[in-house]
């Protein structure tokens, strides 16, 4: 039996044959329903706003399509430390590359990994003739959120060592495991 996947909260979708030899551009907004479902789905107090511009283009070759965008959101978060609601403005740029899925690798083929090779480089698949930019909007604001947010004034909470002395003070008293295993073999430390 497959497992059926949820529909997504915020869903946009643009035909990918709408995208010819010119940049197509999608001004988006989420709707109070839609930020309160991604408000769920992030674990956010609120989302009081979200809205991206979305810039779709073919890519050299022209079977793929480049897509950027800028995304801008109000969000509520809860302190870290105080747990009290901390009030965010979220700024992201992003980028994708769409392609056929014919032309995507397979999830279990083995890839060649390049340390240099952006997010943006990683290519996604053109599903039904259509790309989400709903989705990837909201992907992308779930990866531009503070994770750690704190009220304002609010620092984190100490660590044990704040220096290198404190450190080093600590490390010098712990007695030295190998000088048990000198003495049974009855060497000097």
């Amino acid at each position: 039996m497959q497992h059926q996947v949820p529909p997504p909260e915020f869903s946009r979708t643009v035909k990918a044959d709408a995208v010819q030899r010119g940049e197509v551009v999608e001004v988006i907004e989420a709707d109070s329903a839609e930020r309160k479902a991604l408000a769920e789905r992030f674990e956010l107090e609120a989302i009081d706003r979200l809205t991206a511009t979305v810039r779709l283009k073919r890519a050299s070759g022209g079977e793929m399509i480049r897509v950027t965008g800028e995304l801008e959101a109000d969000v509520v978060q809860t302190c870290v430390v105080t747990l009290e609601s901390v009030r965010n403005t979220v700024k992201d740029g992003f980028e994708a590359l769409f392609a056929p899925p014919e032309l995507v690798p397979e999830a279990d083929e083995e890839m060649e990994f390049d340390a240099s090779m952006a997010d943006e480089d990683i290519i996604e698949p053109i599903v039904n003739g259509r790309i989400d930019i709903g989705e990837l909007t909201a992907q992308h604001l779930s990866l531009a959120l503070d994770p750690y947010p704190r009220a304002p004034g609010v620092e984190l909470p100490a660590v044990a060592f704040d220096d290198d002395e404190e450190e080093d003070e600590v490390v010098e008293e712990r007695p030295n495991p190998f000088a048990a295993l000198a003495k049974l073999k009855g060497k000097p430390q």
